[in-house]
């Protein structure tokens, strides 16, 4: 194999590679946790993928660095996997806009070997690096996690208008990915009747919509913060019950054909 293709010695920051996981895609995947996230969703349940730099926090070290063809090495090792069960190679964060380029490269790669891909992304960032991207990914998953500007910036560090700009051009643009929106169901932040009506009628203008996802919350990765010395800011949460789920899914599927 001819393995002097574009970016192949291009290096990026790499959190971890996963395997054989079957949450991010799929089949079988490969998931590329890129480091490195503008956000800080106060939920976040992988905050050591946060920081740009490479972090030790007692005994772990957070990050690699790796070149593209590096990452493609160990992806290739999975390719039985990936052919009986449907499956790829997943990027996903962090945010892997953040590291556009060196995504880019992997993404284009991957699929003209024909790895299937897709990606995990806030879409925060700008539409000329995004767009490659979701185009060289075969399913395409974005957060959309609390419609009001003003809150996403309580919450998650950021405005979230340049997030909706880009999936409402994400989510009407002439493309063969499939697009699946997920909102993590914050209790008490974004789990309101209003604010799931306004996701609901914002996902309703997506005409490339495959489906809509809620993601319950959960308290994965509290640990991790402590080892990194960083306080937890909804220590006092707990998860959504099962009844409260289905009743934020039918506000949702008033506007969205299929939720999950």
């Amino acid at each position: 194999m001819n393995n002097n293709y574009e970016g192949h010695d291009l290096k990026g920051t790499i959190l971890r590679l996963e395997r054989s996981s079957i949450y991010d895609g799929d089949g079988y995947r490969t998931v590329v946790f890129m480091k490195g996230c503008p956000l800080r969703c106060q939920w976040c349940s992988t905050p050591e993928s946060q920081n740009y730099k490479i972090e030790e926090a007692e005994g772990n070290t957070y990050g690699k660095i790796m070149t593209v063809e590096e990452v493609l090495k160990e992806v290739r090792k999975d390719i039985p996997f990936y052919f009986h069960s449907g499956g790829g190679m997943t990027i996903s964060g962090g945010e892997l806009l953040s590291q556009a380029e060196f995504v880019r490269c992997l993404l284009q790669r991957a699929r003209w070997e024909a790895i299937d891909t897709a990606i995990e992304t806030t879409l925060f960032g700008d539409w000329e690096t995004a767009e490659p991207i979701l185009r060289a990914s075969n399913t395409v998953f974005v957060d959309l996690k609390i419609t009001d500007d003003e809150k996403h910036r309580e919450y998650c560090g950021v405005s979230n208008k340049r997030i909706l700009e880009n999936l409402k051009r994400a989510g009407t643009m002439n493309a063969d990915y499939r697009l699946i929106v997920r909102t993590p169901l914050i209790p008490g932040v974004n789990d309101s009747e209003a604010e799931l009506e306004r996701i609901g009628q914002f996902c309703a203008q997506l005409t490339n919509l495959h489906h809509f996802q809620l993601l319950p919350y959960h308290r994965l990765g509290t640990d991790t913060y402590r080892k990194l010395g960083r306080p937890y800011l909804l220590k006092d949460l707990r998860a959504p019950s099962a009844d409260h789920i289905e009743w934020c899914r039918e506000i949702t599927g008033k506007y969205v054909k299929t939720v999950i």
